[in-house]
């Protein structure tokens, strides 16, 4: 995932949250906003501590982040994004975690129609 594609920033992750929408399952919260006009989707990660020690939250995140890769061609552009893990992912892989994100973007229609 290039950088352009990150949220890094505390002001940004706090605007998504106050002004956005959320939805959860239970793997995954997103919070989003729309941002019209931009070119890309962006997205920010967080893991909790309580989920696990670094290297369990680095492969989550990892996974997350190739997940979102996979389906870059499909999500809109104007979209920045707050990805929050729950607690089962740290016993999930990779394909359970695309196919529980792939659910929540298409449940709040953040993915293009075909």
């Amino acid at each position: 995932m290039k950088k352009a594609y990150r949220i890094k920033k505390n002001n940004e992750f706090q605007y998504i949250f106050k002004h956005g929408k959320s939805f959860a399952n239970r793997q995954l919260v997103i919070y989003y906003a729309e941002k019209p006009g931009q070119e890309h989707f962006r997205i920010g990660l967080s893991v909790g501590k309580k989920i696990g020690n670094a290297v369990k939250r680095n492969q989550i995140k990892r996974y997350l982040r190739q997940a979102f890769h996979e389906l870059e061609a499909d999500i809109k552009p104007t979209v920045d994004m707050v990805i929050i893990a729950r607690q089962p992912t740290k016993n999930m892989g990779f394909y359970e975690m695309k196919k529980s994100l792939s659910h929540l973007l298409y449940k709040q229609r953040l993915l293009k129609n075909k």
